[in-house]
C-alpha cells in the first residue's frame, strides 16, 4: 500500500503541476503576451478564460478515460493520461506569443489547454481508484488521501519554480522566456512519473468484475444521473474556494493592490504547505467519524470564512493575507481530504471509474472554471474590499452544503462487490 500510495501521489502531483503552472502563468503573465490588444483587466479575463477551458475538458476526459478504466482496467488510464497531460504542457511552453503568431497564438494556447484538461480528467479517477480499491476498508480514507496530497505538491512545485524565476529574473526576462521554463520541465516530470507507475499492479476489485459495462457513461447517466449531479454540486464549493485563493488572489493582489509577485506567491505557498500536511489527519478523521460529516463541516467553515477572507486579502498586508488564505484552505481540506474515499464508495465497481471521475470533474466546471473569471469581474466593479467575491463564494459553499446533505454516508460500509448496486 505504501508503494502504491507513493506512486499515485507522485503521479497526481506531476499532473496537477502541469495544470497549476498554467493557472499561475495566466494570473501573472499570459494576458499581456497573448491578448495584448485588450485592456489589462480584459487581458486577465481572457487568460482566465483559457484557464477555464481546461476545466470544461476535464469531464470529457473523465468519460473518455473512464470508459477505458471500466472496460480495460485502472492501470492503463494512469499511463495514457500522464502522457497526454505532460506532452500538452511542454507544448504550451513552446507556443510563440501574439506578437509572433498573431491570433493563432491564443488559439493554440486554447487547444493545448483543452488537451491538458482531457488528461487530468482521466488521471484523478485512475489514481484514486487504484489506491482505494487496494486499501483495507477501515483505512480506505487514509490510503486514498495520498492522491489528494498530490495537488498540493504539484502546486508547490509549480509555484516554487515560478517564484524562483520571478525573484531571479527581471520583469522583461520573465515575460520573454522565464515563464516558459516550468512548462518545459513538465517533460522530465512526466517521464519520472511513468517510471514510478511502470510496476503497479491492477486493482483487485476490477479483476473481480465478471460483467463489464458496455458503455459505462450511458449506464452512469441512466442509473446514477442524480448521484453525479449531486456530487458535482457538492464539490463545486471546494473548487471555487481553492482556485479563488490560489489563482484569482494572485491576479487581484498584484494588479489591484500592488503586492509583488514574490510576496503573494510566498503567502499562497505557505498556506498550501499547511493544507498538504493536514490532509492525512483529516482523512483519518473521516475514517473515524464518516465522510459526509467531514464534508459538511468543511462546507460550513467555507461559508463562514469567505467574507473575512476577502477582507483580509484587501488589506494588502502579507501576514493578514496569509491568515485569510490559510483559513480558506483548512476549510477546503476538511472537505476534500475524504473525497477520494467517498466518491468511489458511492458507485458500483463496474462503472466506478466513469461515475466518480465525471462527478468529481464536473464539480470543477461548476466551481473551478468560472471562479477566477467571476471573481475578477466582481472585484473590478467593487470597492477596495471585494465583498462581491466573498458573497459569491459563500453562496457556492451553501449550495454544496445542501448537496452533501442529500448524499448518503458510506463509512464504514466496504466498497460493494462488482455485482451489487451502488450505495444509496
Amino acid at each position: 500500500m505504501a508503494r502504491l500510495a507513493g506512486a499515485s501521489l507522485a503521479g497526481t502531483a506531476i499532473e496537477f503541476y502541469d495544470f497549476f503552472v498554467y493557472g499561475t502563468a495566466a494570473a501573472l503573465v499570459l494576458g499581456p503576451l497573448f491578448f495584448p490588444t485588450f485592456s489589462p483587466m480584459a487581458g486577465t479575463l481572457a487568460a482566465f478564460g483559457t484557464f477555464g477551458v481546461g476545466f470544461v475538458a476535464r469531464p470529457l476526459g473523465s468519460a473518455l478515460f473512464g470508459h477505458l478504466g471500466d472496460r480495460r482496467g485502472r492501470r492503463p488510464v494512469l499511463v495514457l493520461s500522464l502522457l497526454l497531460t505532460g506532452a500538452s504542457t511542454v507544448a504550451v511552453g513552446c507556443v510563440p506569443s501574439y506578437g509572433t503568431l498573431g491570433i493563432a497564438a491564443p488559439v493554440l494556447l486554447l487547444v493545448l489547454r483543452f488537451l491538458q484538461g482531457l488528461g487530468l480528467g482521466g488521471e484523478w479517477g485512475g489514481a484514486v481508484l487504484l489506491t482505494a480499491e487496494h486499501a483495507p476498508a477501515e483505512r480506505r480514507g487514509l490510503w486514498s488521501c495520498f492522491p489528494q496530497v498530490g495537488p498540493a505538491l504539484g502546486f508547490l512545485l509549480a509555484n516554487g519554480i515560478m517564484l524562483a524565476l520571478s525573484a531571479s529574473l527581471s520583469d522583461a526576462q520573465f515575460a520573454q522566456w522565464g515563464w516558459r521554463v516550468p512548462f518545459w520541465a513538465a517533460g522530465a516530470l512526466a517521464l519520472a512519473g511513468l517510471w514510478l507507475r511502470s510496476s503497479l499492479t491492477e486493482s483487485p476489485r476490477f479483476l473481480e468484475i465478471d460483467d463489464h459495462a458496455r458503455v459505462p457513461l450511458v449506464e452512469v447517466v441512466r442509473h446514477h444521473g442524480r448521484l453525479v449531479l449531486l456530487t458535482a454540486g457538492a464539490l463545486a464549493a471546494g473548487y471555487a474556494v481553492f482556485y479563488a485563493v490560489t489563482t484569482w488572489s494572485l491576479a487581484y493582489a498584484t494588479e489591484r493592490l500592488g503586492v509583488s509577485r514574490t510576496v503573494m506567491l510566498v503567502c499562497v505557498m505557505a498556506a498550501v504547505v499547511v493544507h498538504g500536511a493536514l490532509t492525512p489527519l483529516m482523512a483519518l478523521l473521516g475514517d473515524r467519524y464518516g465522510r459526509r460529516p467531514m464534508c459538511m463541516t468543511g462546507c460550513a467553515a467555507c461559508a463562514l470564512w469567505m467574507l473575512p477572507m476577502v477582507a483580509l486579502l484587501a488589506t494588502g498586508e502579507p501576514l493578514l493575507m496569509f491568515v485569510g488564505i490559510l483559513g480558506a484552505l483548512i476549510a477546503f481540506v476538511t472537505m476534500f481530504a475524504v473525497i477520494a474515499a467517498y466518491l468511489p464508495e458511492l458507485y458500483e465497481a463496474r462503472v466506478r471509474c466513469t461515475g466518480a471521475a465525471v462527478g468529481y470533474n464536473l464539480g470543477g466546471v461548476f466551481g473551478g472554471a468560472l471562479t477566477p473569471i467571476v471573481a475578477t469581474a466582481l472585484a473590478e466593479h467593487g470597492g477596495r474590499v471585494p465583498w462581491g467575491v466573498g458573497v459569491y463564494l459563500t453562496g457556492m459553499a451553501l449550495l454544496s452544503l445542501g448537496c452533501f446533505a442529500l448524499l448518503p454516508e458510506t463509512r464504514p460500509v466496504p466498497v460493494p462487490p462488482a455485482v451489487e448496486p451502488a450505495t444509496g
